[in-house]
């Protein structure tokens, strides 16, 4: 039961995560209320992906940046599931 929670709120976590991914290619304006969404799907992801960041920085590419973070907590969550599901 205990791990049948864990195991929801971390593709939760997984589904929230992908969506701030696709709205951060999308430029909005502050006063947007997809703003107001993209915001709140921060709080609830740079807590996890800040620690990330700091031992992984953005992958430079000509003028551009390319952020790995979420990629490798991606994969993470991913080996986390694939752990406990077997059990």
């Amino acid at each position: 039961m205990i791990l049948r929670i864990v195991v929801d709120v971390i593709q939760a976590y997984i589904v929230l995560l992908f969506a701030r991914l696709i709205l951060s290619w999308f430029p909005m304006s502050p006063w947007s209320p997809w703003a107001k969404v993209v915001g709140a799907l921060a709080r609830v992801t740079d807590p996890v992906l800040t620690p990330i960041r700091r031992i992984l920085p953005p992958l430079r590419v000509g003028g551009a940046a390319i952020d790995l973070s979420p990629i490798v907590l991606f994969f993470a969550l991913e080996v986390v599931l694939s752990i406990l599901q077997v059990r």
